[in-house]
Parts: C-alpha cells; structure tokens; sequence
C-alpha cells in the first residue's frame, strides 16, 4: 500500500483529489493539509511515502518550504502538483530533489501512474516537464562527448558523486572519506554546477549514462 499525503489549497480540488486517490486499491491517502506550516507540523509523526504538493501554497515559498520537509523526512519522496509549466519556473524547482512534477491539467491516470512509478523508485514527469528534463540530458550529453570523464571531473568528484548515486548523506559521505560535511556540500554543488544538472536525479543519470554506477 503507497502511503500518500495531500498538501493543496484549493479546497475543491483537494476534496476531489483525495476521493479519487481513496479508491485506489493500492493507494492510501493517510491525510491532507491546505497549509505548508499545517504540512510542516504533522509531518515528524506521519507514516507517509509519497507527498503530493502544490508548489504554490499561500503560507509558504516553495524553496523554504521543500528545505523544511528535508530537513525533517530527507528520503520522503514528493510530487509537484501546479498549474504552472513555463520553462524557468520549471527549472527554478527542478533543482530540488523532488521525483515526480505532474500539472494539474494532466488526466487522474497520469498522476496514479506517477506515485506508482514514484513509490518504485523512478521518477515522472508530465509531457511538457518531460519534454524540458530532457533537453536538459541532451545538453549533458554534449558535454561529455566533448571530453573525457577525467577532464570533467576530479577523481574526489567522481568519488563523491558514486557515494552520491548510493543514496549516501552528505553526513555519511563525510564520515566515509574523512571530510567535512561543508566540504562534501561544496562538492556536490560544483558537481551539478559543472554537470549542467539541477538535482541529485540529474547526477544519477549522468553517472548511469556514462556507466559511474550500474
């Protein structure tokens, strides 16, 4: 059973969000806010695998709002739903490490498809969003048909970025290469700088593309 929770503020939508999800044999909406602050304070004690949410609550700015939850559910995985799908609104939250980006105007059967491919570890993406992810890999690709892997990367990069695509934390990678948690930040930030990426999920395709990990 995928454990689901619904932050939306739009009242009719939520309503009719979570009675269709409802009858979902596979799915289980364990609850619903229409706040990010009510999201915020139920969320250290909710069994919950997958959050589904607007990107554009009242209370709340999407990149405060999305470092909160990792700050308290770091593995949750979580589903944008918005009305919105300009390129640069796209790529402003697309640097998050979110799996799934779903438009509002997408059939039921998109958004159910999502959390099924979400909870099994994928991500998902609607057309248009898709369509701009992958613009983002052809660019990617470029780069290293360009040159080497060794001319991109340092071997600590490479290193790193492998720890990375193994789900380690920045805390866990540190502990492991005996460095500092500030400078595995850094790292990870020069790696998705120099990578043309915006997320960890931009990281692990680029290391599977060019065989880093299998």
């Amino acid at each position: 059973m995928i454990k689901v929770f619904i932050t939306e503020d739009h009242e009719m939508y939520l309503e009719g969000l979570t009675l269709l999800l409802s009858r979902q044999k596979d799915i289980q909406v364990v609850g619903s806010s229409k706040f990010g602050q009510a999201l915020l304070a139920e969320l250290p004690n909710l069994e919950v695998d997958i959050l589904l949410l607007d990107v554009q609550l009242p209370d709340a700015e999407p990149e405060e709002l999305i470092q909160r939850i990792r700050s308290i559910k770091p593995s949750l995985k979580i589903i944008y739903l918005t009305l919105m799908r300009g390129t640069r609104f796209i790529h402003r939250l697309m640097k998050f490490d979110i799996q799934g980006y779903i438009l509002k105007s997408a059939p039921f059967e998109d958004l159910v498809q999502a959390i099924e491919t979400v909870a099994l570890g994928g991500t998902s993406y609607s057309k248009d969003v898709d369509i701009t992810v992958k613009e983002d890999d052809h660019r990617q690709t470029l780069i290293v048909d360009d040159k080497k892997i060794d001319d991109i990367l340092t071997k600590r990069e490479i290193e790193i970025l492998k720890l990375v695509c193994k789900e380690y934390s920045n805390s866990e990678i540190a502990e492991k290469l005996f460095l500092s948690v500030g400078t595995v930040e850094t790292h990870r930030k020069n790696l998705i700088a120099k990578l043309g990426v915006n997320n960890t999920v931009g990281l692990v395709k680029f290391a599977l593309k060019n065989n880093l990990i299998e």
